[in-house]
């Protein structure tokens, strides 16, 4: 006959105090191995996120626009990396991401101030808090970007600058407060009062930017020769290599977003290339269908559709579902850029619009559908619960709609009244001659080609 028994661990580590030495040593080794490899994605992730700006939109635009257009459309994104940090690191973190009220965040952290290398256990545990405010900022650089493919070919220079600063201060800090910011409106894990899915920005960077393009278009009106002349994309080549960089950068964009190098991530990454590749080719076969050919034009605005889609899903929903929302969100784009654009007569450039505001709001209220705790089982409210439809809770499509709502309120109001503003201070279209001669010439005094005899 045989006895066992259990020895409590705490008796063994008072019996053997070198074990429990060890053991301590052990542990903090695995803490500071775990940082160190989370911290790595997210700084890495940063950089990503930074090239999707400069120079992935700058070249994906700048091929699109005409050859005497191109310099200044590219300065468009390069000059707000510069003018967009300036205003995060002064106030602009702070507003979005310190405690304040359900709209807006407080003062707390101005000129980042308590903004250092410890963690902050609201912002990502195991990453220094230093290292989740410079990845925002690379969120809050490329969204007003992606508004100028609405005014490209014809906005003064100053009038854009002018606008940046006013409309991330108006526009896009309080929706990235309500969405991510503790105590935010819509934030599901820092006490929102609404719970609103967007892992990595459907709401705060795609519908607030595509929803404002169309405002910017409608508000400065056509184009010189628009729709008469033929208005054709100077450069598809740099296009379609600015196109795959957004696709690369956006690992960073989706991925980084889980705030650690974990099995989330991984989700994260492989929902974002799926959406990316049945977007692509959905938007080719309804172009193919349509149209009777498919374009390179239409592969890369299909995946950057299919990208944008499945933005705010990409944490939240099972790979197949990321193939469904991706190859719905090819058609649907094509759809609202090839017919509605047209039906309605508007002059959005670079089809901010049609691909940025359709795709987010549509991938907004696909996740609510597809939203699984099988994939984030994330507490909300100290409870793991229901996430979506597919888990049994239909209510959160309703919280995906309002969520949709108030962002392109936001958007249409506070970017009208922007648009007046600037308007009557310093202007916002360029004279005609300005404009046939071209942005670059006229604004800049330069061109981005030179053909010699």
């Amino acid at each position: 006959m045989s006895t066992s028994f259990t020895i409590p661990f705490a008796l063994l580590q008072a019996a053997t105090p070198d074990l429990s030495a060890r053991l301590t040593a052990l542990e903090s080794a695995t803490k500071s191995a775990q940082s160190a490899g989370d911290n790595a994605w997210m700084l890495t992730s940063a950089a990503l996120v930074l090239m999707m700006t400069g120079p992935g939109l700058a070249l994906f635009y700048g091929g699109l626009v005409r050859r005497k257009n191109i310099l200044s459309t590219m300065m468009h994104s390069f000059v707000m990396m510069g003018l967009v940090t300036v205003i995060w690191a002064i106030y602009g973190y702070s507003l979005a991401f310190s405690e304040g009220t359900p709209f807006i965040g407080g003062l707390k952290y101005l000129f980042l101030n308590g903004v250092g290398r410890e963690p902050n256990a609201d912002y990502g545990a195991t990453v220094p808090h230093l290292t989740y405010m410079i990845y925002q900022l690379m969120f809050a650089v490329i969204t007003p970007a992606l508004i100028s493919g609405a005014y490209a070919e014809r906005i003064k220079f100053s009038a854009m600058s002018l606008f940046t600063v006013l409309w991330i201060t108006i526009v896009y800090f309080p929706m990235a407060h309500m969405v991510w910011g503790k105590g935010g409106l819509l934030n599901a894990y820092l006490g929102g009062a609404i719970p609103t899915f967007d892992f990595a920005g459907g709401t705060v960077v795609h519908i607030t930017s595509g929803i404002s393009a169309l405002v910017c278009a409608l508000y400065l009106g056509k184009r010189v020769g628009y729709p008469q002349d033929p208005i054709k994309p100077h450069s598809l080549v740099l296009s379609v290599i600015g196109a795959c960089m957004l696709w690369v950068g956006w690992f960073g964009f989706n991925a980084g977003s889980a705030v650690a190098a974990n099995g989330l991530a991984t989700s994260a990454f492989v929902n974002t290339h799926f959406a990316a590749a049945a977007a692509a080719l959905s938007w080719m076969l309804a172009e193919w269908l349509k149209l009777g050919k498919p374009s390179m034009l239409g592969g890369i605005s299909g995946a950057v559709a299919g990208l944008v889609a499945i933005t705010p899903a990409s944490g939240f929903v099972e790979p197949m579902p990321a193939l469904l929302i991706g190859f719905l969100a090819g058609v649907f784009c094509f759809f609202m850029v090839s017919t509605v654009k047209h039906m309605f007569g508007y002059d959005d450039t670079l089809d901010a619009f049609g691909v940025h505001g359709a795709g987010g709001t549509l991938g907004a209220i696909l996740t609510g559908i597809f939203a699984t705790k099988a994939i984030n089982d994330t507490p909300i409210n100290n409870k793991v619960i229901a996430l979506g439809l597919v888990d049994g809770n239909p209510g959160q499509i309703l919280n995906q709609a309002i969520g949709v709502a108030i962002a392109m309120g936001l958007g249409i109001v506070g970017t009208l009244l922007i648009l007046k503003l600037v308007d009557a201070v310093v202007g916002m279209r360029v004279e005609r001659s300005e404009e046939e001669d071209g942005l670059d010439l006229s604004q800049h005094g330069e061109e981005g080609y030179f053909f010699e005899a």
